[in-house]
């Protein structure tokens, strides 16, 4: 009897110590290595993203200035047109008779003025030289009123000249003509059309220019400060994602707009070399590059922990962790610039979310 419960001591005794070998087998299995990243070397480049959309800075909706029928329309959609070319007429002989009286009354009281002028010359004349049989008191008075007459002349010419002026200009109204070099974008007029006065508010035809495109966007109060004249941009584009343009800041708004307690500020980007396929409204999105570095030591931003003011990572060295105080430059988000305290090719430990979590790293919960 004592034989077997010594037996049965022993199998028991052996049973323990497998389950106890197994669990501590376990438990050293369980202490995976950690997970490491090296320091490398590379560019880095801060930007400032300003979302807006494509404008073509020259555009223009052109209309009549006067009431009348459409004569001729001289262009179609789609076609090249250079500055100053006439584009569309209204039949207008009311206005061109109107100037033409104007030239005429121009020309009659140049004659006038030079006609009082000659009068007064003779005026003048007998005044100095004495003219027999006349005192000098009705001389005198003779010169005053030729200068009048002349200076009356002169005055009369310059109304002449503001009523031509006026009559050309109601003449022009009645003609389009494109602003600058372009291409008709549309024309919403006929031959034989009649323009009302209500008429006069919609566009008749509409000019683009083709020398260039830009991009107007918004900048927060909070990233405006980094932003200036002359920085390049990196542009993508929603219904062009293969196009790539780059751009240079060329107007940043002094005044800000406040929408739902937001400040921002209007930022123009003009494209360099913008391609046909690029066009007017198109959403756009543009990474303005404040900053840059290149071939510096860079490290993920997941494996800095501690505070802005002291951060450090954990370098693995011989196998083991240690920590590692760092002085940090630039970050774009993802990567961040080491300027002191570790080397190209050193091993950095990713934190685990655990100990992310219980240390609060820089960049981390």
């Amino acid at each position: 009897m004592k034989r077997r419960s010594a037996i049965i001591l022993a199998v028991c005794l052996v049973i323990v110590g497998i389950v106890l070998g197994v669990v501590f087998t376990r438990g050293q299995g369980s202490q995976a290595p950690p997970v490491t990243v090296n320091v490398t070397r590379g560019d880095i480049v801060q930007t400032v993203l300003v979302d807006g959309n494509l404008r073509i800075p020259d555009k223009a909706a052109l209309s009549f200035g006067v009431t009348g029928t459409v004569e001729e329309v001289l262009v179609s959609q789609g076609d090249d047109v250079t500055k100053g070319e006439v584009l569309a007429r209204l039949d207008a002989p009311s206005l061109q008779s109107s100037v033409d009286a104007a030239q005429l009354q121009v020309q009659i009281t140049q004659q006038q003025v030079a006609a009082a002028f000659a009068q007064y010359e003779i005026a003048q004349y007998n005044l100095d030289h004495g003219v027999l049989g006349q005192s000098q008191e009705v001389l005198e008075q003779q010169v005053n009123i030729a200068r009048a007459n002349w200076e009356t002349a002169k005055y009369n010419l310059n109304i002449a000249k503001i009523n031509l002026n006026s009559a050309k200009l109601n003449l022009d109204k009645a003609v389009i003509t494109a602003p600058f070099d372009g291409e008709v974008a549309s024309v919403t007029i006929i031959e034989g059309q009649q323009i009302s006065t209500a008429g006069l508010a919609t566009s008749a035809i509409t000019v683009v220019g083709t020398d260039g495109i830009e991009m107007q966007g918004t900048i927060d109060e909070l990233n405006i400060a980094s932003v200036e004249l002359g920085q390049t941009a990196n542009i993508t584009l929603d219904a062009l994602p293969d196009e790539e343009p780059t751009g240079t800041v060329t107007f940043i708004s002094p005044t800000g707009t406040v929408v739902a307690g937001i400040v921002s500020y209007a930022t123009v980007i003009t494209i360099e070399n913008p391609s046909p396929q690029l066009k007017d409204g198109m959403s756009a999105t543009a990474e303005v590059v404040i900053a840059r570095r290149d071939n510096v030591l860079l490290i993920p931003n997941t494996v800095i922990r501690g505070t802005v003011q002291n951060p450090y990572v954990v370098v693995l060295v011989n196998g083991k962790q240690e920590n590692r105080q760092v002085t940090l430059g630039l970050s774009d988000g993802a990567n961040t610039e080491v300027l002191s305290g570790l080397q190209e090719g050193g091993q950095v430990v990713v934190p685990s979310l655990a100990s992310s979590q219980q240390s609060g790293g820089l960049f981390g919960p």
